[in-house]
């Protein structure tokens, strides 16, 4: 049993290997970032690529498997369920709409909002998709990331003007990201929307990009009302995380 119990462990570890390089890696790649001897990863992916969780390219190396898609796309609708109590305590300390926002493939994805009691207050559709470079959650997303597979995004997607305030330069935003880094959230100063302002924190510790955000009108979204919020953010998103981590309980 306890063996059985360790190459289960040690599948869902390649798994990770596989998601963390994009997605493909070379058997000796896989031995090379995993440590197990390459006779039991090759039992393990051949186990893996005959269940469908894994597949084999041509070229021999191992690639995420499409049966892997069903168990992502439904672990994701359950991931807003569970922002929403997280999202909700944030409105009730700050008393602006929350959201929360996870980076699928190069674009932004709203998987969760509690919105602001506010009569004057920001609305973003649950599912909406946009371009990472100018919301407070794309930037908080992107500085998640090294600085090519940024760069290599933003060729992919573009930077549109949004507004006449959306940086439209890579090496601007990658400064942006390095000042997002050293303090600990994201802004976006009515670059998605004039009038609008938002702040964003990363999600410590998830399993892959994902960010909280709290967004206002500029009239009450100010650089003082920021220095009360910012904190609340951090302390929620860090509860919120420990919650999805292995072994955490929902509160």
């Amino acid at each position: 049993m306890a063996e059985a119990v360790r190459s289960l462990e040690r599948a869902f570890e390649l798994l990770e290997h596989l998601a963390d390089a994009g997605g493909e890696l070379a058997l000796s790649e896989l031995t090379e970032v995993s440590g197990l001897p390459m006779p039991t990863i090759y039992r393990l992916m051949r186990t893996l690529v005959n269940l469908g969780y894994v597949r084999q390219e041509p070229s021999k190396r191992y690639a995420l498997g499409p049966r892997l898609i069903r168990l992502g796309d439904g672990a994701g609708r359950l991931l807003g369920s569970w922002a929403r109590p997280a999202l909700a305590r944030l409105v009730d300390e700050v008393g602006e709409t929350a959201n929360m926002a996870v980076l699928e493939g190069d674009a932004v994805v709203y998987v969760a909002q509690v919105p602001s009691r506010h009569s004057m207050r920001m609305f973003t559709e649950v599912g909406r998709r946009v371009k990472p470079h100018c919301t407070g959650v794309g930037k908080a997303l992107l500085a998640q990331l090294d600085e090519p597979r940024v760069r290599e995004i933003l060729a992919r997607t573009g930077m549109p003007a949004n507004t006449p305030r959306t940086l439209t330069d890579p090496d601007a935003l990658i400064e942006e990201l390095a000042r997002t880094r050293e303090r600990g959230y994201a802004l976006d100063d009515e670059e998605q929307e004039i009038g609008v302002r938002c702040v964003a924190v990363p999600l410590p510790g998830a399993p892959a990009p994902a960010a909280l955000s709290v967004s206002g009108p500029s009239a009450r979204m100010t650089g003082e009302a920021l220095g009360a919020v910012v904190p609340a953010m951090r302390a929620i998103a860090e509860r919120f995380a420990a919650e999805l981590a292995p072994g955490g309980v929902s509160r």
